[in-house]
């Protein structure tokens, strides 16, 4: 049976009245007597009359919750001294005391599993380290499909997990229910099995980590409010208390719902929101009772609840339409209410009635169940629902990590992976889904409002790949061509902005059609494909990240940075920023457009995360430069194919011929009267300019370009296409073939790694190492023999009946029409010629490793030709 200390401490067995749970309207009384169960059941532990004990500290860490508890508890094992905590309350006030407790190794994403997995393996040792009780159960949870498609999710969730050492079975309806006999099999058509998931007491847990901090040199002191926070001229912090100021070297803000004040401190406006979050618990149910061993943690994904065994009862758990489900968003506008630390809201069991009444025809022993508590507490959302964790772009040594909506599970991994970043000065592993930076000025309150409806009432809908949701758009951080596309094409969602996927003609079926297989943009895509191979293409590029960088050091700057050399004035390369690890923290395109002058381009993502990484650089290394992020200002257009120079030209008197303009050089002109920056360069890899203009400017540019082009047939493409094109032509992505978990080498990016150049550029002598000792494994171009269904990266790859790998991208080659991708396989399978197979949606398909690209560059084409050869894909 579940922890009965636990629910002792969360009052679960002191309600003054029993309800069954289609009494929705009766008041439970359970809320008007927190403060006294407070009292009762949360004994201050070991916690001295409040003092700051010291006035320095390496790292501050803001907030008492099971976050910043974890982070200081693994700071200080990990060997830093002078770790100080400070709470304004007390520990596990605020989200903490009251969360349910729920630990699991599943996740959609991919290194989320890892800090999974780390928290799991952790707890389970918690308890034996620390000699704190923390009241761990692992029955196991089962994720159930009802419908064939969920089925589908669940085939794709497990070529996903493949390659990742957790255990993750996809399991019968008849398995299902030996696991969980009170299950109603009537809908069940397939579960998703996690052997070690389960639940913890979230105050146990919270008091073991802290006991661990403590035992460590942690100093960690409550109830002692911070007021004020000064960022000093030298990047250290004053961290002001009512009991005095204590100087750090950097803070970091785990203050869960609290967290905007704190931001608010220094300017900023954290993009968070309370949500209210209700679950049930039940009497004692004789059938649970006569259980042998305890049932695991159903999460049924129709009915939108998870539902677990709690002592000899159960405990329910639903998420509530996004039109049902209720904000706190006075707490935004007002602040969050003094005192408030350990107080729930009023329950209401009308909002969530409808999945009772779901998980009473799944689970029929809850109609005959008691209810006994009804919790109603705060969870902090941000947008995504995804948290926040890291070091905040603009604001020198201010660490977050915020936004939990699952902050039990994350608790322990997110503590070790902060404590590595900051003790290591690099992230250990690449979390960018989580960079606080992927949020900007965009991110308005009413942005962020609506995205949390969304997120929650999302929480269990089906995981589609390529997926978009569309609550809070568009931001006002939108293309000037957006009004003029919009009704044309379906649009994506790239940090803020607006740009298109792919474009209609008649006859198309329109919108967004999501699906694990080909589905309405397929043929579309082909059509504009051949349109840029054939023709020529235009594409709205302006969500490009864009910055200057000029002053005295900017070549000494830009040549410690990055790998690659720094470009002659009108040149341009492909330049790679690594981690002192020697992994790829970003790719950008470097400009020099003056003597000292350059232009950075990077992804639509990697914004602020790459510039947070060049402006800490200026600071350690002292540069004389200065740094303008140009991003918002600035609009692109990408002109690509054979006829890109036959329209381009008939723009401008500049001389765009081959021998004039050469590929990879930059240049000042004037297309149509309009002012812009033009590149050679096309991440299509066909004939095309990348046009750096001013956003006013896009539309008349755009029109100019489209008038143009019309001898020549021109049209528009999106980014479906671009990728197709950029796969057949070997380029890789960062963020998929490269990131902060590969190093360049394993990526085949040697070309633009310069080992020999003098400088000695960030991650250089580590590289030189792992060179030295060879490479473990390599990445692999593949040809794959499918059917309805294309990769699309992070499928496990296959080879004599065990995973040896996994893709990175995918898609369907409209050249050779076959699919196409690249994967990490080990370099003694990596060789030209070798068959493995790619898993899609539970089954194996044949792939074969190919010489790349599959498709030569334009350069490439146009420099045989010049030879005398004839150049074939």
């Amino acid at each position: 049976a579940a922890s009965t200390g636990a629910a002792k401490r969360r009052g679960e067995c002191c309600s003054s009245r029993k309800r069954r749970p289609s009494d929705s309207r009766q008041a439970s009384g359970f809320e008007g007597k927190v403060q006294l169960f407070c009292l009762l059941f949360f004994p201050r532990e070991e916690n001295p009359s409040p003092s700051l004990g010291k006035d320095r500290a390496d790292t501050v860490i803001i907030g008492g919750g099971c976050i910043g508890v974890s982070l200081a508890y693994h700071l200080s094992k990990a060997g830093m001294k002078d770790v100080v905590l400070l709470e304004k309350s007390e520990l596990t006030a605020g989200s903490t005391w009251h969360a349910a407790g729920l630990t699991t190794y599943f996740h959609p994403g991919i290194n989320l599993k890892k800090i999974h997995s780390y928290s799991i393996k952790l707890y389970e040792k918690l308890e034996e380290e620390t000699g704190q009780v923390v009241g761990f159960h692992q029955p196991g949870s089962i994720r159930i499909a009802s419908t064939p498609t969920r089925v589908d999710e669940f085939k794709y969730q497990m070529t996903r997990a493949g390659w990742h050492p957790t255990e993750q079975y996809l399991i019968t309806p008849e398995k299902v229910q030996e696991l969980f006999p009170l299950l109603n099999m009537d809908t069940v058509l397939a579960g998703l099995y996690n052997p070690g998931d389960g639940h913890i007491d979230p105050y146990s847990l919270t008091m073991a980590l802290a006991a661990g901090a403590r035992k460590y040199g942690a100093q960690l002191n409550y109830p002692v409010q911070v007021t004020n926070l000064n960022c000093r001229s030298d990047g250290t912090w004053e961290v002001e208390t009512p009991l005095g100021v204590i100087q750090a070297k950097r803070v970091v803000n785990t203050a869960g719902f609290w967290a905007r004040e704190v931001g608010k401190m220094i300017g900023l406006q954290h993009p968070l929101i309370p949500v209210h979050h209700q679950y049930i618990v039940t009497s004692s149910i004789p059938e649970v009772k006569a259980l042998k061993r305890e049932l695991p943690v159903i999460r049924d994904l129709e009915g939108s609840y998870y539902l677990r065994q709690e002592r000899d009862g159960l405990l329910f758990g639903p998420y509530e339409r996004q039109e049902k489900m209720k904000l706190q968003d006075s707490w935004v506008t007002n602040g969050v209410p003094p005192g408030f630390g350990k107080e729930l809201f009023e329950s209401d069991l009308d909002r969530i009635m409808e999945h009772i009444e779901t998980a009473m025809e799944m689970v029929p022993v809850l109609k005959q169940a008691d209810i006994i508590n009804t919790i109603a507490g705060p969870i902090t959302y941000s947008p995504d629902i995804l948290p926040m964790v890291g070091p905040h772009q603009g604001v020198r040594n201010y660490w977050v990590a915020i936004g939990f909506g699952y902050g039990i599970i994350h608790a322990g991994g997110i503590g070790k992976y902060l404590s590595d970043w900051i003790l290591e000065e690099e992230p250990p592993f690449d979390l960018i889904e989580l960079d606080p930076n992927r949020y900007g000025k965009w991110t308005t309150t009413e942005y962020t409002a609506a995205k949390a409806r969304e997120s929650y009432g999302f929480n269990n809908i089906v995981g589609y790949p390529k997926e978009e949701r569309f609550a809070g758009r568009p931001t006002e951080r939108v293309s000037e061509l957006y009004d003029l596309l919009k009704s044309k094409c379906s649009m994506g969602f790239h940090a803020g902005w607006e740009q298109p996927h792919w474009f209609y003609k008649p006859g198309d079926e329109t919108g967004y059609k999501p699906s694990f297989r080909r589905t309405n943009w397929f043929d579309p895509v082909g059509r504009e494909y051949k349109q840029v191979m054939e023709k020529v293409g235009v594409i709205d590029l302006s969500p490009f990240g864009k910055f200057k960088v000029k002053g005295t050091d900017s070549v000494k700057l830009l040549d410690h940075l990055f790998a690659n050399v720094v470009p002659k004035v009108g040149s341009t390369n492909i330049s790679h920023m690594l981690t002192p690890r020697g992994k790829v923290y970003a790719e950008l395109t470097v400009s020099q457009l003056y003597p000292g002058e350059f232009m950075l381009v990077t992804g639509s993502g990697s914004e602020l995360h790459d510039l947070r990484w060049i402006e800490e650089e200026v600071v350690r290394g002292g540069y004389k430069v200065d740094i303008e992020n140009m991003t918002d200002e600035m609009g692109v257009l990408g002109v690509a194919g054979p006829y890109a120079r036959h329209v381009l030209q008939k723009l401008t008197a500049e001389d765009l011929s081959d021998s004039s303009f050469k590929f990879l050089q930059s240049r000042h002109l004037k297309l149509s009267d309009i002012s812009v920056t033009a590149i050679r360069i096309s991440y299509t890899g066909e004939l095309g300019w990348e046009l750096y203009h001013r956003k006013e400017d896009s539309v008349a540019l755009y029109s100019a370009i489209m008038e143009a082009g019309q001898k020549e047939q021109i049209d528009n493409f999106g980014t479906y296409a671009l990728n197709a094109l950029r796969l057949e032509k070997g380029f890789r992505a960062w963020g998929a073939e490269m990131n902060c978990d590969t190093n360049p080498l394993e990526a085949g990016l040697e070309y633009f790694i310069k080992l020999n150049k003098p400088a000695d550029f960030i991650g250089k002598q580590v590289l030189k190492q792992i060179k030295e000792k060879g490479l473990k494994r390599r990445l692999a171009y593949l040809m794959l023999e499918t059917d309805n269904i294309d990769p699309e990266g992070n499928e496990s790859v296959w080879h004599n009946g065990k995973v040896i790998g996994n893709t990175t991208s995918g898609c369907f080659s409209y050249c050779a029409q076959q699919s196409l991708a690249f994967a990490y396989v080990p370099t003694e399978l990596s060789k030209v010629g070798q068959n493995l197979e790619v898993e899609l949606l539970g089954k194996n398909y044949s792939a074969t490793i190919i010489k790349e690209p599959l498709v030569l560059t334009e350069p490439t084409r146009t420099c045989l030709q010049r030879k005398g050869r004839s150049p074939k894909a």
